[in-house]
């Protein structure tokens, strides 16, 4: 099984500066992809439920690379929240979030960020005891202009933006006060995955991984 999330940072938010978000063809890839990336200091991996692999794949990693934390992505229905626990996934994503959603969420047993992309949708999950969510789509939804002007009024929120951001763009949001880790797949281009050139993923990963220590310090 992968590691669950260490007692001292129980965060998803604190475990690596970027998360990758990672889609998934061929199960038979999610391994050594998982271990690039872990190599390359990046252990929160999102494997987004938009293939038939992806499950397997979840599963896979969680029995295969202990030191990933493996979570599901785009989980939209509470029937995937169950599948992708029983898979051995360690936190749950959504792209947006319902009360039957975030019931399913909550009653999982594992870490979760709801999706949102209004005030209104913050407030009404800090309503809920909700204070970690991830901010989609994160430069069509107002990118960090809007996350800075959220934490004047909603300190207590805290966010993953992910969506268009790329690593020219995610210092930016890195040195937020309300952002805690970003989400994206810059560090798996297409190409790579294709030639499964892990070596290159590892390089990138790793690269992904850095950004956190030079955004902090401007």
């Amino acid at each position: 099984m992968s590691s669950p999330l260490p007692s001292s940072s129980p965060s998803v938010l604190d475990l690596a500066p970027v998360v990758p978000v990672v889609v998934i063809e061929d199960a038979a890839d999610a391994v050594p992809l998982a271990r690039a990336l872990v190599a390359g200091g990046l252990p929160a991996i999102e494997v987004t439920l938009r293939t038939p692999a992806a499950l397997d794949a979840i599963r896979a990693v969680a029995g295969e690379v202990p030191k990933a934390v493996v979570g599901a992505g785009t989980v939209i229905t509470p029937e995937q929240v169950g599948e992708a626990v029983d898979a051995g996934a360690r936190f749950l994503v959504s792209p947006g979030w319902t009360d039957v959603l975030l019931d399913a969420m909550r009653g999982s047993g594992v870490p979760f960020l709801p999706g949102v992309s209004t005030t209104s949708e913050v407030v009404a999950l800090l309503e809920r005891g909700v204070r970690e969510m991830k901010f989609f789509p994160a430069q069509a939804a107002g990118g960090t202009a809007y996350l800075k002007s959220l934490a004047g009024p909603l300190p207590q929120a805290r966010f993953c933006p992910t969506g268009g951001i790329g690593p020219d763009s995610a210092p930016d949001y890195l040195a937020l006060p309300n952002v805690g880790c970003v989400g994206g797949s810059w560090m798996l281009p297409a190409d790579a995955v294709a030639d499964r050139d892990w070596d290159r993923i590892e390089r990138l990963a790793r690269e992904a991984a850095g950004l956190s220590a030079g955004a902090r310090c401007r």
